[in-house]
């Protein structure tokens, strides 16, 4: 800590000495906080503090931290101590869903600087405090979770060519596993104004697609007396921009109105990720979900009748507590059905602090494993399925950053993972869009070549 304090004091009085402070920045959890690093990222930057590519060059350590499962919480404490280890003179951050969920928690973990949902953009000042203070103590700030949209602003993702836009925050669902609401607090939104005034930005700075993110997003502009669409509106309403794609949706909201108007947006991806969680009533009431699988189903039949071949996307949760043999089965049936372009399958998992951690009947581990494998087997037969609808069609994908040394990489706009064989264009793609012909289905991907 002394040494990283000298290096301090002498920026602060600017001597001639080149110094600067490094940050070796990570991300734990969902797209939101993604953004929310990138734009603390940016933050911090603009103040004259350095990227740090690698963690062994780095001063200071920012984790943004995740805390929807137990499981979160067991990777953020080996992360802190592994850190510690490495470099035992740095200071660590620690902000986030972590930290305001479960304070008390955090304070037990070896970190210098603990900041919640609150204002995340307070780690500017809590670095230049804690520098000055030249003291090993813990900081903390004020734990208590805005009640408005904190103002955060992005340029660009470095090193990527999609951008994503958080435009909402909270939830005030309060599904019964579910940690969030304690976590991120009740549901506030982006001022259109400042969606457009970003998302102009955005395109300055060349991005052609722009994902629209939120915690819980469908509830966009509750409080203002707007909805969804007319955030989607606003995005697509703004040259440069070629693509716009939805994060994750609460189906419950989404109206024949909704659909309709988004249909009339031309640059909107035909991707739809609809949290379904079970196909069983039963299950679905006492997760406290806010549709019957009847009404999940209506509403996924009116996208596909509306957007010509969408992708349907979701996830679904195994072994619920209570969740009998019969009431999977319900729920695998149903998913069966609705044959889905994509899911991601997962056993339930305690979580301190909900509802569900105290329920009876908790279904055993070794089952709640069976029966995601078997949900997954069903889910993976339609992903090729749907995967290989698309031989010997002609679609618009964006490519992104080479990965592979032998393909150019991108995604249509139903989010099929493309490759396409270096050899027949040997010139890089990166952040251009491209007709391409799908021949072949290979390793989870489709494989194809570009129409000149």
């Amino acid at each position: 800590m002394l040494k990283l304090y000298n290096k301090y004091v002498l920026i602060l009085y600017n001597c001639y000495e080149v110094v600067t402070i490094k940050i070796h920045y990570m991300t734990f959890g969902c797209k939101v906080n993604l953004y929310e690093t990138e734009c603390i990222k940016e933050l911090l930057v603009s103040e004259g503090y350095e990227i740090a590519e690698s963690e062994k060059n780095a001063d200071i350590f920012i984790i943004n931290t995740c805390t929807v499962t137990s499981e979160s919480d067991k990777k953020l404490r080996k992360t802190v101590n592994r850190i510690r280890k490495l470099s035992p003179d740095s200071i660590i951050a620690l902000i986030g869903c972590f930290v305001q969920a479960f304070p008390d928690k955090a304070k037990e973990l070896n970190a210098e600087i603990l900041i919640g949902n609150g204002n995340k953009t307070e780690i500017l000042s809590a670095l230049k405090e804690y520098l000055e203070c030249k003291v090993d103590q813990l900081y903390m700030r004020d734990n208590s979770v805005n009640s408005t949209f904190e103002p955060m602003c992005l340029g660009g993702f470095q090193k990527k060519t999609r951008a994503f836009l958080k435009i909402q925050d909270g939830c005030n669902q309060f599904c019964t596993y579910c940690i969030i609401p304690k976590a991120r607090g009740r549901i506030c939104s982006k001022p259109v104004d400042e969606i457009r005034k970003e998302v102009e930005i955005l395109a300055e700075n060349g991005y052609k697609e722009v994902v629209i993110v939120g915690i819980n997003l469908s509830f966009y502009g509750k409080e203002f007396g707007l909805r969804l669409i007319d955030a989607i509106e606003t995005v697509c309403s703004v040259d440069g921009i070629e693509r716009v794609r939805l994060g994750s949706l609460e189906p419950e909201v989404i109206s024949d109105e909704d659909i309709e108007r988004m249909s009339s947006q031309k640059k909107l991806c035909p991707q739809f990720h609809l949290s379904l969680q079970s196909g069983c009533d039963r299950t679905l009431k006492a997760m406290n979900r806010h549709y019957t699988s009847e009404e999940y189903a209506e509403i996924v039949k009116k996208l596909r009748s509306t957007f010509k071949n969408c992708a349907i996307t979701t996830d679904i949760m195994v072994g619920f507590p209570d969740e009998t043999e019969d009431d999977f089965e319900k729920s695998y049936n149903f998913v069966k059905n609705m044959n889905f372009s994509q899911a991601h399958i997962f056993p339930y998992s305690k979580r301190e602090g909900t509802i569900a951690y105290k329920m009876e009947n908790q279904v055993d581990e070794t089952i709640k494993n069976e029966r995601a494998k078997k949900m997954a087997a069903v889910t993976g037969k339609s992903h090729i399925e749907f995967m290989e609808s698309h031989i010997n069609g002609v679609y618009p994908v964006l490519f992104e950053r080479e990965q592979s040394l032998e393909f150019h990489n991108g995604h249509t706009p139903d989010y099929l993972f493309i490759k396409v064989l270096k050899k027949s264009c040997e010139k890089s793609l990166r952040n251009q869009i491209f007709y391409v012909k799908i021949d072949k289905i290979e390793n989870d991907c489709c494989i194809g070549h570009i129409i000149q």
